[in-house]
């Protein structure tokens, strides 16, 4: 494997790879072809980790077509939603099946509203031990959004790697989450380094991240020029400069307070609203404007707004805890005025 660039541990699996990890869960958008090009482009530029998961529907599948000849030369995290240990045992079968191998490097149970442990009657964390013992996974990880789980995944002393929202709009709390997981030699993974879009300076998100030596940030690919721009990273790695750092107070100025960073856990809405896109709709039309987002297809998806029931499903899904029914009404109410040309974006 290629070992260029910034180079990270994750914790005591002591799996070394680029600072740059591949996140799988655009491919499912494209096609095999695409997909198998883009992983197999990503790993001959360095690139030595890929995340996907048993959710992300055809993900695993490319990934195995991409990587079944050279499997020992890479990582492959994945996970699992499962409720069960017999649902985990299920999802593991099918998982070693799509990705074509007999091992998966990193086992991560996959946002769970508590944190799994010995004991607890689910039965997760016995099968996934019982898993790694028979060598069909090697580290147990955990995923989540959010952060009391997540510092009790720390804290519990179960886990080999955690995956966490990640960027440099964190918290100090965030901050220190990252800081908590080096001193307990727990491998740390930085999802939504781009918050799900609303960085647009991805330079500046990785010099960010490169501030922290245990972080592996992975980046969402679906496209050839994005997965260009990381690659960019890999032989020349982002040095933080005055400049960057006036990108970040001015980002963490204007995202101060609650937004919606996409993650879609509100979802599905009985009323058929496209949460996750169109309750950070106002940021979006200003931090990456587009044509795109002002199409007759949005226009319908934002209409959507009216129906809501107020049945409070979402805000109690909401792993950020926002009045994501607020939300919605208010980016309803400035998308109106974008349309009317009572303000001006872009």
């Amino acid at each position: 494997m290629k070992k260029e660039g910034h180079q990270v541990r994750l914790g005591s699996t002591n799996i070394v790879v680029n600072k740059n990890g591949f996140g799988a869960l655009p491919i499912q958008r494209v096609s095999d072809e695409e997909a198998v090009f883009l992983l197999r482009k990503a790993y001959e530029g360095g690139i030595g980790f890929f995340d996907t998961a048993r959710a992300y529907s055809d993900s695993e599948h490319k990934l195995g077509l991409a990587f079944e000849n050279i499997r020992g030369n890479l990582y492959i995290a994945t996970k699992t939603a499962a409720q069960t240990g017999e649902g985990l045992e299920k999802d593991l079968a099918l998982s070693l099946e799509m990705l074509r191998t007999d091992y998966i490097d990193v086992y991560q149970f996959h946002n769970p509203a508590f944190c799994p442990k010995p004991g607890d009657g689910s039965g997760l964390y016995e099968a996934a031990l019982e898993a790694k013992k028979a060598g069909k996974i090697r580290h147990i990880g955990i995923t989540n959004h959010r952060l009391q789980v997540a510092e009790e995944a720390v804290a519990s002393g179960l886990y080999e790697t955690l995956q966490f929202p990640f960027c440099y709009l964190a918290s100090d709390r965030e901050e220190a989450l990252a800081e908590s997981c080096k001193k307990a030699d727990m491998g740390f993974i930085a999802m939504k380094s781009l918050s799900g879009g609303l960085i647009t300076n991805s330079a500046a998100a990785y010099a960010y991240a490169a501030g922290f030596d245990n972080v592996l940030p992975i980046w969402g690919v679906q496209r050839e020029r994005e997965l260009d721009e990381f690659l960019g990273y890999v032989h020349t790695p982002p040095v933080m400069t005055e400049e960057m750092r006036e990108i970040i107070k001015k980002d963490r100025e204007e995202l101060a307070g609650d937004f919606c960073r996409g993650c879609g856990y509100c979802m599905p809405c009985p009323a058929g609203i496209e949460i996750n896109n169109c309750a950070r709709m106002s940021l979006m039309l200003r931090r990456a404007p587009s044509a795109g987002w002002l199409t007759e297809e949005v226009q319908n998806k934002m209409k959507k707004i009216e129906n809501c029931l107020h049945c409070g499903q979402c805000k109690a899904k909401c792993p950020y805890g926002l009045d994501t029914p607020s939300l919605l009404t208010k980016n309803l109410e400035d998308y109106r005025k974008v349309l009317a040309g009572e303000v001006s974006v872009g």
